[in-house]
């Protein structure tokens, strides 16, 4: 069976020559720690943002409903859900949308990491 040593394939290991790594060579370089500037995910924030304007909107509409502010006689049974579905959708636009306030403010904890990317 010949021997597995691809490095010196066909060199004879006489003539390899190996040095020591410097005593003060920890292996690592600086680069590996620096974080790279945030990536604004700007598709998701306009998401958040266009949720966020929908569900005001139909909150907005939802609860003049139901205070009678229009005068609709034929259709009371579509107040509720118009609210339930104005806060549904403005719920995950104002959770998004705060984190990326305060990601852009730099308030410890919060980043654009958090805010889920749609880049494909």
């Amino acid at each position: 069976m010949p021997a597995r040593n691809a490095v010196t394939s066909g060199l004879p290991t006489s003539k390899v020559r190996y040095s020591k790594l410097a005593s003060d060579d920890d292996g690592y370089i600086d680069l590996q720690f620096k974080r790279s500037p945030p990536k604004v995910p700007y598709k998701a924030i306009a998401l958040a943002t266009v949720l966020f304007l929908i569900g005001t909107v139909l909150i907005v509409i939802g609860a003049l409903l139901l205070a009678g502010y229009f005068d609709i006689q034929d259709h009371r049974d579509r107040t509720i859900p118009v609210l339930i579905i104005g806060i549904l959708v403005f719920l995950p636009g104002f959770y998004h949308l705060r984190i990326a306030y305060y990601a852009s403010k730099g308030y410890p904890g919060y980043s654009y990491d958090d805010i889920p990317d749609f880049d494909d």
